[in-house]
């Protein structure tokens, strides 16, 4: 499932298959064991709360989201486990790309946090604030 000529969508039948390391980044201050879970207001619109938990096969995905993450601790990386099923995330999937290229899946079940990255590779600081200006004004309908 890693190249986009041989894509099969991943859904809660499938997503076994898909291998780890599994990545979430936020501005959170957590401790391995703790578990993420859904519930909790989107960090790209105040009015929605979040039934998935999202996550990702690339540290410098995890890493952006992290960057562009509510709060004032620091863009943090951690190691996940999904502790349930998942799937592809639609709100990339197949946007602008076909099939999944960014890595980046749901689940409704909690994420068991089972260590932290210090570093990955960083996207551009004008791409990252030109996103953080996007969610600022609004980035568009999330598929909760």
């Amino acid at each position: 499932m890693h190249h986009d000529d041989d894509w099969i969508p991943v859904s809660p039948e499938n997503c076994d298959l898909v291998v780890g390391p599994f990545y979430h980044g936020t501005k959170a201050n957590l401790s391995v064991g703790e578990l993420l879970t859904a519930g909790f207001r989107s960090n790209y619109d105040d009015s929605v709360v979040m039934n998935h938990i999202y996550f990702t096969t690339l540290p410098k995905g995890a890493g952006l989201a992290a960057e562009i993450a509510k709060g004032d601790g620091r863009p943090r990386v951690y190691v996940v486990m999904p502790m349930g099923t998942f799937e592809d995330d639609p709100n990339v999937t197949n946007k602008k790309f076909r099939g999944n290229p960014t890595r980046s899946y749901r689940s409704e079940s909690p994420l068991k946090i089972i260590g932290e990255i210090e570093r990955w590779e960083s996207y551009d600081p004008e791409f990252i604030q030109q996103l953080r200006d996007r969610v600022k004004a609004g980035m568009g309908v999330i598929i909760n």
